[in-house]
């Protein structure tokens, strides 16, 4: 049969490759082995296919046989040059779909037992998709048969292709998770674990898949929750990803493990971030689920999306459960600005002032004040305040209604809320001492808003950040309740989120239109409850529902919507208020208490001065982006001392100073051929090689453009007490070859491999007596993709290699460099 290869390709090497090279590249094949669970069949195959490209290359008559045939394979048409040749197996050949892979590639002809190898080969090049084309067919239900021993042992060849596939789907995830295709990541991932699960193998490569996709999940969350209103199965699918996660986790201010490598702080962060994209509706569906564990985060969030909802869709219903929360947290927490917000939207006018005067929050009291003091009580304040509350701090978190407009009148103007409020029974929840509200009083209060939106301190400018209540379900929990206030450390709770749920932050936004990956069979996933047991609301006539100016959850709602009758009637608050008998008594003393304030408000904005209103809230919305989705979620802190220049050296500061070497190679020797960059990280011997090679290629026109991808495996450090500029001189055998060519990063390896069993995952100290470390040790696995240009234009396909390296690092000048490295 043949295979879609080339004898170059194999040997990770361009066209243009030296004897030399040549023989290098042939020897660091060979020392690169695969996975340890690859069978020796499979093994010694691979084995023969690097040594007969190198035969053949090495061979100059040969060589120049096959470069002839192979630039006529790449530049010339000829319909004998298919992938496949005729005497190819028919349900292999079947397998392939010509019109995806290119006919006129390079490819070679080999024998059927070699075609585990030539797989593997394939993977190690980054193939992914060509392996799953060519490796499916011969699985448990495909058209090729292992059965009559052509390619090998049955059972040897078989677990053979379902480890290569199986790496295929994990290593093609991983790309995809890097171009941000977290969907299509999940779906490559959860194909190989399918794979693996289905027959039983492997178990350890089954646990790497499942690692990674407990790491993918929060990805994998903002990316469904950003999609439109009218893609609901995505949504759904979004919110059941989140609440395993939530379930794994024991809630959201729980401490176990959801395998996604955040912590409480990074959690809750990742919490404020998806809140913009969920509707209000979902965030109370979610947070009053999570609130009956009890999770103090959790019933803190149910607050705000009921008070959200009642405000924004006029129902005093949900204000009233709001409240029931907050009550359970008089006794440890002062919540009584945000009862006094309560009792307001629910017409309790004196409560309200009760709870006011028992606020500690100094500089909202004061607002409040400074706004009511031609008043006799502070509702004027208050009004004018929770107005502002809702706007800057409640709203921006829910994704529809971040447009709305916080106004209390048109609340108080809705003949459902003046018939709620007028019927609210004496033994409703709230404070001791209720008076009953009549429609005279929800007309007053109405009355006495202010007209004009003056402006003044946003309530985020006056009081910075919102505080985070830690609440418990009401009634219907509360033993539960009673529990968890002994086993809690709620200062600790409040503490976290006060700095990270209640601050208003900006909204991060995901990479639009996310290109489709390859079209493959969708795995079982993770369970998903569906969004049942939404809280259902009494129904309101047709006539009298709110309509949001530029909402789209229609869907969502659970009451009727109307036509142009109730709009009309929201356009004319002042009619709604003629629903009052008592109104027209009101009407002249509120008018005039009107333009007092108004006045109030006018005199105390000129004196305080416009910078004081604007400047907090600017910088409010330059504020970052809590979570940001094109860098590891979990990497939230800056290092106090920077990697390159710190006296020690850990994982983190390796990953630095390797990818500062890699930028710096890839500048060096890319279309600029900025080759000083190269002394900014490299010590010699290996400065000198890199830099008579980068010179070479711009003398000959020719430059590369790399891609890479390194994990630091271990670090080690190796103390001494020279001077931090000094270098110990290493084994002659580690000084680099040129590098002008071989793609790899670890080139010019010593003949025989390095091992360092004493290496570990985090630095050693020193010992006693030494002043710093000097040099140090770091083994990576690097992945890196070379394409060769040679005046201007690509020379050859792109080549990657997958390499295991050992890094040899020292201090010159208080600064982390390389001197030389080998490969592992």
């Amino acid at each position: 049969m043949r295979i879609p290869l080339d004898y170059y390709r194999i040997l990770g090497l361009p066209i243009q490759a030296t004897n030399d090279q040549l023989r290098q590249a042939h020897r660091d094949r060979t020392l690169q082995l695969p996975r340890r669970e690859y069978s020796d069949a499979a093994i010694t195959v691979r084995k023969q296919l690097i040594d007969q490209a190198y035969a053949v290359l090495s061979d100059a008559e040969h060589r120049q046989r096959y470069d002839t045939s192979f630039l006529a394979k790449t530049y010339e048409f000829s319909p004998e040059t298919d992938l496949l040749s005729a005497h190819a197996p028919s349900a292999y050949a079947g397998t392939t779909d010509t019109a995806e892979i290119d006919p006129h590639a390079p490819s070679i002809e080999i024998e059927l037992p070699q075609f585990i190898g030539a797989l593997l080969v394939l993977q190690e090049l980054g193939e992914y998709e060509l392996v799953l084309k060519l490796g499916r067919p011969f699985l448990t239900g495909g058209t090729a048969s292992l059965k009559d021993g052509r390619y090998g042992e049955p059972a040897i060849v078989f677990s053979d292709i379902v480890l290569t596939v199986a790496s295929a789907c994990l290593e093609l995830g991983r790309e995809q998770w890097q171009q941000t295709q977290y969907e299509n990541a999940s779906e490559a991932l959860e194909t190989g674990q399918q794979l693996l699960l289905r027959e039983g193998l492997f178990a350890n490569v089954r646990g790497e898949i499942q690692s990674d996709l407990y790491r993918l999940r929060p990805y994998r969350v903002l990316e469904l929750l950003a999609a439109s209103e009218e893609m609901v199965d995505a949504r759904s699918k979004g919110i059941g990803l989140l609440q395993a996660m939530l379930q794994d986790r024991g809630g959201i201010d729980g401490t176990n493990d959801d395998q996604s490598g955040l912590n409480v702080d990074d959690f809750l962060r990742f919490i404020q971030q998806i809140r913009a994209y969920l509707t209000a509706e979902e965030q109370q569906y979610l947070f009053e689920r999570e609130a009956n564990r009890p999770s103090a985060v959790a019933t803190y969030l149910a607050v705000y999306a009921l008070l959200a909802r009642g405000f924004a869709d006029h129902y005093p219903e949900l204000v009233q459960r709001a409240r029931q929360y907050l009550t359970r947290l008089s006794d440890r927490q002062d919540v009584n600005l945000e009862k006094a917000v309560c009792s307001l939207l629910l017409g309790q006018t004196e409560e309200a002032s009760q709870a006011l005067e028992l606020s500690q929050e100094q500089d909202s009291i004061a607002f409040i004040r400074q706004h009511s003091q031609e008043s006799p009580d502070l509702l004027p304040g208050l009004c004018l305040y929770t107005e502002r509350w809702f706007q800057d701090e409640v709203f921006p978190h829910f994704r529809d209604l971040a447009q709305c407009q916080a106004v209390l009148k048109e609340y108080f103007a809705d003949p459902h809320v003046q018939s709620y409020l007028e019927q609210l029974p004496e033994d409703a929840e709230g404070p001791k001492h209720r008076v009953p509200v009549h429609a005279s009083k929800v007309a007053e209060l109405s009355n006495r808003m202010v007209p004009d939106r003056i402006a003044v301190p946003t309530y985020a400018a006056m009081n910075g950040s919102q505080s985070v209540m830690d609440t418990p379900e009401p009634a219907a929990n509360s033993d539960a309740y009673a529990n968890w206030e002994r086993e809690t450390d709620h200062e600790s709770l409040i503490a976290a989120a006060k700095a990270r749920i209640a601050s208003r932050s900006g909204t991060a936004t995901l990479t639009p239109d996310l290109p489709n990956g390859s079209a493959m069979p969708i795995a079982e996933r993770d369970s998903e409850e569906p969004m049942d047991g939404k809280q259902e609301l009494p129904a309101r006539p047709p006539e009298q529902v709110h309509r949001r100016g530029d909402s789209q959850r229609d869907r969502f709602t659970n009451r009727p919507r109307s036509g142009n009758g109730g709009s009309s009637n929201r356009n004319h608050p002042s009619d709604r208020f003629s629903l009052s008998p008592q109104f027209a008594r009101w009407l002249l003393p509120g008018l005039a208490l009107l333009g007092v304030v108004a006045l109030g408000f006018l005199l105390s904005w000129l004196a305080r001065g416009w910078q004081n209103n604007s400047k907090p809230v600017a910088q409010q919305q330059d504020e970052p982006l809590l979570v940001q989705l094109d860098k590891p979620l979990i990497d939230l802190g800056d290092r106090a001392i920077a990697p390159l220049t710190a006296t020690t050296m850990d994982k983190e500061s390796a990953q630095v100073v390797l990818s500062s070497w890699l930028a710096a190679k890839s500048k060096a020797m890319g279309s600029t051929y900025e080759i000083d960059q190269l002394d900014t990280i490299l010590v010699d011997p290996s400065l000198s090689a890199w830099r008579t090679d980068a010179e070479d290629l711009k003398r000959n026109g020719e430059y590369r453009v790399y891609k890479h991808d390194v994990t630091v495996e271990s670090v080690e450090l190796l103390p001494t007490s020279l001077a931090p500029d000094s270098s110990t001189p290493r084994p002659q055998g580690s000084v680099p070859a040129s590098n002008a060519i071989n793609p790899s990063p670890a080139i010019g390896s010593s003949p025989s491999p390095i091992v360092n069993p004493t290496a570990t995952d985090s630095p050693s100290p020193p010992p006693s007596g030494s002043a710093v470390a000097n040099e140090a040790k770091v083994v990576a696995d690097v992945k890196e993709t070379t394409e060769i240009y040679r005046n201007g234009k690509v020379d050859g396909s792109p080549q990657t290699d997958n390499l295991r390296v050992q890094y040899n690092l020292v201090r010159k000048d208080g600064k982390w460099r390389i001197q030389d490295w080998q490969m592992l």
